[in-house]
């Protein structure tokens, strides 16, 4: 399979930071997401913040979160045909900031 394998709705292709799963698993559960890539990977400074999901901007598939815990950000990026209706469900589980 050359590296690349998809759990449901999530591609692991690339490794996934630290404490970032479970939410992506979260994200997938709605029923209007199609797909969900994980990017790249950086180091951040600070200590002590938990996982989390931060909105970024749309896409011509959907969106790009930005996935941080304390010693990482990843870009992630999610495919729907209904970014809106995604974000205000996201929004209204406390899933995104």
């Amino acid at each position: 399979m050359g590296g690349k394998y998809k759990i449901d709705k999530i591609k692991q292709e690339h490794t996934i930071i630290e404490d970032i799963l479970p939410l992506l698993e979260g994200v997938a559960l709605h029923p209007t997401v199609k797909s969900i890539i994980p990017g790249r990977i950086n180091r951040r400074g600070g200590s002590g913040v938990e996982p989390h999901l931060q909105l970024k901007y749309n896409t011509s598939s959907g969106f790009k979160v930005l996935a941080k815990n304390s010693s990482s950000v990843q870009e992630v990026f999610i495919v729907t045909d209904n970014p809106g209706k995604l974000t205000d469900w996201l929004k209204s589980k406390d899933m995104v900031n």
